[in-house]
C-alpha cells in the first residue's frame, strides 16, 4: 500500500531549506545595469565578461513581477522521458501529485528560470526530501549569476542515483527553494514522488 500524502512540515524544519551556504559571506550590493556597466571600464576582462551578461538585455522579454520567474521543475531520470513540473501555475497542487520514480534510478534535476531585467548573482537551489515527516536528505546547490535573457536559462544539478530496497520505497516530499545572493526567496514550493520497485 501506498503512503499517504506528507502532512506539512514544522516550521522549525522549514528554516533548514534556507541554511547558509556559505557561512560569513556578505553579498555584494545590488547595482542597476547602468551601475554595473560603467564599473571597472578600464578592466577589458570585465568588460567582456559583462558584455557577456548583458549581451541582447536590451530586447529582453519583460513579462512583469520579479526580476527572476522560476519557470519549471524538470526531474530526469536515465532512460525515460523528463518529467515537469509547471512551476508558473498552482503551487499547491505538485505535493498532491505525487510522480513514480523506480529505486535506484539515476537522474539529475534541471531548474528553468528567466532573469528579466537586472544581473542577478549568486542564484541558489536548495531542498530538503522527507519522509513521513523526517528529513531524509538535503542539498545546497550554487546555481550561478545570470544576466536578463528572454530564452530560459537552466540550471542543472549533478547527477543522483534514487535509493533501492523495500525500506526506501513509499512517498517522498520534496521542499525546494530558489533564492538569490541576499537569501530572498524567488520561489519556494513542494512536490512528491512514490519510490516503487518498478515505472507501474
Amino acid at each position: 500500500m501506498a503512503d499517504e500524502p506528507e502532512q506539512p512540515v514544522a516550521v522549525a524544519e522549514e528554516e533548514e531549506v534556507g541554511d547558509e551556504l556559505t557561512p560569513g559571506y556578505k553579498p555584494p550590493k545590488q547595482k542597476t545595469l547602468e551601475e554595473i556597466t560603467k564599473l571597472d571600464a578600464d578592466d577589458e576582462s570585465l568588460v567582456k565578461y559583462k558584455q557577456s551578461l548583458l549581451a541582447g538585455a536590451d530586447k529582453v522579454l519583460d513579462e512583469g513581477g520579479k526580476n527572476v520567474i522560476v519557470k519549471a521543475l524538470v526531474f530526469a531520470p536515465d532512460g525515460r522521458d523528463p518529467i515537469c513540473l509547471d512551476l508558473t501555475g498552482d503551487l499547491a497542487t505538485l505535493k498532491n501529485k505525487p510522480f513514480v520514480l523506480k529505486e535506484g534510478t539515476s537522474y539529475k534535476i534541471h531548474i528553468e528560470f528567466r532573469v528579466q531585467r537586472e544581473i542577478v548573482s549568486g542564484l541558489r537551489y536548495m531542498q530538503v526530501v522527507y519522509r513521513k515527516g523526517i528529513k531524509v536528505d538535503k542539498a545546497k546547490l550554487m546555481v550561478g549569476s545570470y544576466g536578463p535573457k528572454t530564452e530560459a536559462h537552466v540550471y542543472k544539478t549533478p547527477g543522483e542515483e534514487a535509493p533501492a530496497g523495500l525500506m526506501h520505497r513509499g512517498t517522498y516530499v520534496v521542499k525546494s527553494k530558489f533564492s538569490d545572493d541576499d537569501n530572498n526567496a524567488i520561489l519556494e514550493w513542494e512536490w512528491s514522488f512514490q519510490l516503487k520497485k518498478d515505472w507501474a
